[in-house]
């Protein structure tokens, strides 16, 4: 069974940089392409980020392209989000996840995941 764990979320004003991270057990990381989701209040769960197994390619949505940075640590079993200059309307819960992919096609759809995190609170105040 595979377990994720996010952290690094939290208050942080307009403008701040945290880096989300997403632990993984139970399976080695290096079989799944990974992905990043965020939930705001009352909006649907929508798709951020995604990078494939070996870190060669990466996805991003337009809402964090230039902004957003999505990396890995296959030997730590960690997968990173790193945010800068965040705004109001990125405050959501931020969710990681897996999948067991046979190719290198990054997926946006959150049906297409696997295995999913318990998410992280990042609320940003302006």
């Amino acid at each position: 069974q595979v377990q994720l764990v996010e952290s690094g979320g939290g208050l942080v004003q307009a403008g701040g940089s945290p880096r989300l991270s997403c632990a993984v057990s139970g399976r080695t990381l290096s079989i799944y392409n990974m992905g990043w989701f965020r939930q705001a209040p009352g909006k649907e769960r929508e798709f951020v980020a995604a990078i494939s197994r070996s870190g060669g390619t990466i996805y991003n949505a337009d809402s964090a392209k230039g902004r957003f940075t999505i990396s890995r640590d296959n030997a730590k079993n960690t997968v990173f989000l790193q945010m800068n200059s965040l705004k109001p309307e990125d405050t959501a819960v931020y969710y990681c996840a897996a999948d067991r992919a046979t190719t290198g096609t990054l997926k946006r759809r959150d049906y297409e995941y696997e295995y999913w995190g318990q998410g992280t609170q990042v609320t940003v105040s302006s």
